[in-house]
């Protein structure tokens, strides 16, 4: 946007209206050029909001819905959208069959996305030397686990050795509960822990 006397980007909005039409959306937007002081009215384009596919992850269950957007605004994976099941984050987008991070709305087919207003649900494995406890835990989405982290969990005393998250393993820094779907984990003979996560059992598998 700039002003058309003296080329200056530095614009004030002075006032704007919406205008629809069958087939298009405009913006009208009166102007002042902050530099000369021309005021000035300009007019843009923006096609009108469309619903699209969207499948919601709900922990163990999903959601298959609609969600209004503008065609016309590009969409990637880690964005927030307000759905109506409350905010969501966007997880994958399928354009053509291909799974892409990001595109313009327009050309997505289906949004995939998981809820961010409920707890994570985290699995978390105990190896017990050839058998293994498994649990499924529920955790504040912004919760931090990081492999060496000494954890109890029902009555034993285990170190977190690796963490799965949704890109990669990591054996080293940590991770948000939000991103992590398995923690591996093995009995040690402490008697202190970093933090106890028994209470947090949804259930064990």
């Amino acid at each position: 946007m700039q002003c058309p006397i003296c080329g200056s980007d530095d614009i004030e909005i002075l006032n704007s209206k919406q205008k629809k039409s069958k087939k298009k959306l405009t913006e009208e937007y009166l102007l002042k050029c902050q530099d000369c002081s021309h005021v000035f009215k300009d007019v843009f384009s923006a096609k009108k909001p469309k619903n699209y596919r969207i499948i919601i992850s709900q922990q163990d269950k999903s959601q298959k819905t609609n969600i209004e957007l503008s065609p016309s605004d590009e969409l990637k994976v880690g964005d927030v959208l307000l759905s109506d099941v409350g905010q969501v984050e966007v997880t994958s987008i399928e354009v053509n069959g291909n799974r892409v991070n990001k595109s313009l709305i327009e050309d997505i087919d289906t949004i995939w996305a998981t809820s961010i207003e409920i707890p994570a649900r985290i699995g978390f494995s105990v190896d017990l030397h050839g058998e293994v406890d498994s649990y499924k835990l529920d955790l504040e989405r912004d919760f931090e686990i990081a492999p060496g982290d000494i954890v109890k969990i029902e009555n034993r005393i285990v170190k977190v050795h690796v963490i799965k998250t949704n890109e990669r393993k990591l054996t080293s820094g940590f991770a948000k509960a939000g991103v992590i779907k398995r923690v591996y984990s093995k009995p040690v003979k402490f008697n202190n822990y970093d933090y106890d996560l028994t209470k947090d059992i949804f259930k064990k598998t």
